[in-house]
């Protein structure tokens, strides 16, 4: 059956249209997305913009007639952390849908970090053993670990990449002790609940997703995505430690010229950066490879299995 799943992240609007059947990955079809950046359209209280919710309305109408046009059968439609910790999220949803006629559920932080297990699970396959999965996305940093299909523990921590540079680079460089502080926070958020993951020892395998990690999985020295999926890719620790200092140094400009790095995303890097380092380190890892399908493969996934299971 061929399925348009729509993304609404804290960055980016994002349909992916694939064709799917049980038994099969996944085949990516067509994509469509724009940099909507919900979680820089949050005002003073905690709510959407007037001008965030537009934007919104206008990618989710265009997205429909996307899906429609290549046939899709069905849509999975799905928020995540800029929508989901709003002020006033089901006023934007249902402006929006009342605007582009599609509903749109809004996944919990545990949700999330668990549909984005299941996908990395299948992607690796029993042989990764003991799992462990980090997702840095726009709003939140999911965290997920098991033996199994379905992680034993999952959790969100508002730890995202938008998030961090909105509330603390306001659009310019920060200071030395500015980062220093930052890293505090950072550190003391993720150690907070570690135990968590760590109660069970050692993972056999650690996997991060998304497009923060890939970028970073990039500047360390990562096959382009030009090179397919298939590549492996990680992020080593100790090459991410000697980059942290000149990603901290660098003006915007230079950050965008950097290899896998998009100049609307530019500003994001530095928190992203630190926001893996202190997950490599709290939780003791020596590295993390970078898994190509994240949390709309959970979803698809979780859609085949359900089908499967009427069946």
């Amino acid at each position: 059956m061929r399925l348009g799943v729509l993304d609404i992240g804290s960055n980016t609007g994002h349909l992916l249209v694939v064709d799917a059947h049980r038994g099969a990955a996944p085949l990516p079809a067509y994509s469509y997305k724009e940099p909507l950046r919900l979680a820089e359209h949050l005002d003073d209280a905690g709510a959407v913009s007037q001008q965030g919710i537009d934007a919104l309305a206008a990618f989710t109408t265009q997205a429909i007639r996307v899906a429609e046009d290549k046939g899709c059968e069905d849509m999975l439609a799905f928020a995540t952390s800029a929508v989901r910790d709003a002020v006033n999220s089901e006023a934007v949803l249902a402006e929006v849908e009342q605007r582009s006629g599609q509903a749109i559920a809004v996944l919990s932080g545990e949700d999330e970090a668990r549909l984005t297990f299941l996908a990395v699970r299948r992607w690796f396959g029993w042989s990764a053993g003991r799992l462990s999965v980090f997702d840095i996305g726009g709003g939140s940093l999911e965290i997920a670990g098991g033996a199994d299909e379905a992680p034993d523990v999952a959790w969100s921590l508002p730890l995202g990449a938008a998030r961090l540079a909105r509330q603390h680079f306001a659009g310019r460089v920060p200071d030395e002790d500015e980062i220093r502080a930052l890293r505090k926070q950072i550190r003391a958020e993720i150690a907070h609940d570690a135990g968590r993951l760590l109660r069970a020892g050692v993972p056999d395998h650690a996997a991060a997703t998304s497009k923060t990690f890939r970028s970073l999985a990039r500047i360390c020295g990562a096959a382009p995505s030009a090179d397919g999926p298939m590549v492996p890719r990680s992020i080593p620790a100790s090459t991410l430690g000697e980059w942290i200092p000149k990603l901290v140094a660098m003006t915007p400009d230079e950050l965008a010229s950097l290899p896998g790095v998009s100049a609307s995303r530019s500003h994001q890097i530095v928190p992203g950066a630190l926001v893996a380092e202190a997950v490599m380190d709290i939780f003791d890892l020596a590295a993390l490879e970078v898994c190509p399908w994240a949390l709309r493969e959970g979803v698809i996934l979780q859609r085949l299995d359900q089908i499967t299971g009427r069946g």
